[in-house]
């Protein structure tokens, strides 16, 4: 079992900068591929970022490309979104995730979940 607790949520002007965490328990976090995801109630749950195990591999929608930014920490059991030019249409919850198969872009591929934390980003 691995357990994920985001951190780092909150408001923001349009063009500012966020970091979120998201701290893995257990002793196996750097065999786990790890992404981000986001969800309003307006939308289904929505891939934005994904780092391999190694580090070596990164996955993102082109929404974010340029502004947003996966990296991980795994002596730390740790992995960052770190969020700049922040929009708002970059409102959402935002969820960290684990996996260890290969359907890395899904949602449904994923299979331990944090509880979310929400950024909000005004005009």
């Amino acid at each position: 079992q691995v357990q994920l607790v985001e951190s780092g949520g909150g408001l923001v002007q349009a063009g500012g900068s966020l970091r979120l965490s998201c701290a893995a328990s257990g002793r196996t976090f750097s065999t786990y591929t790890m992404g981000w995801f986001r969800q309003t109630p307006a939308k289904e749950r929505e891939f934005v970022l994904a780092i391999s195990g190694s580090g070596r591999n990164i996955y993102y929608v082109d929404s974010v490309k340029g502004r947003f930014t996966i990296s991980r920490d795994n002596a730390k059991n740790t992995v960052y979104l770190q969020m700049n030019a922040l929009k708002p249409e970059d409102t959402a919850v935002y969820y960290c995730a684990g996996t260890r198969t290969s359907n890395v872009l899904r949602s449904d591929g994923y299979e331990y979940w944090g509880q979310g934390t929400q950024v909000t980003v005004s005009s």
